[in-house]
């Protein structure tokens, strides 16, 4: 068994570690929804996980061998307050509750396909084994 694929399932190990700390954080917005002068947070990964796959890409030419190579310490998330978003609240509050609602249900959809990607992954990795 080739050990690169365990680059694989180290990156989906990382997505489902983002996913899982951006769920805590939208659930947190939510919490804080009537708090006077709470800015909403969200999590980046996308672009740390974008950068360590072209990265990884210089030599390889499909999606699947860039993953298999990609360096898993560059693929990290980061937590940030969204002062961008300007409030329509009084209070300075700028978290809007339906959307807070509507991203968390997008990223536990994410979270549950990427635990299944990891699963079946495994599930291959017995069957070889066997």
């Amino acid at each position: 068994m080739n050990a690169n694929i365990f680059g694989y399932v180290d990156v989906l190990n990382a997505a489902a570690n983002a996913s899982w700390a951006r769920e805590e954080v939208l659930v947190n917005n939510i919490a804080n929804g009537s708090t006077p002068g709470y800015k909403r947070k969200d999590v980046e990964f996308k672009s740390y996980l974008n950068s360590a796959i072209e990265q990884a890409g210089r030599p390889y030419t499909t999606l699947t061998q860039r993953v298999n190579h990609v360096d898993t310490s560059m693929v990290t998330y980061r937590t940030y307050t969204d002062n961008a978003t300007l409030s329509y609240r009084l209070d300075g509050n700028n978290v809007d509750i339906s959307t807070e609602n509507a991203e968390l249900a997008a990223e536990q959809i994410n979270y549950n396909a990427l635990i299944d990607s990891m699963n079946n992954e495994f599930s291959r990795f017995k069957m070889v084994l066997k």
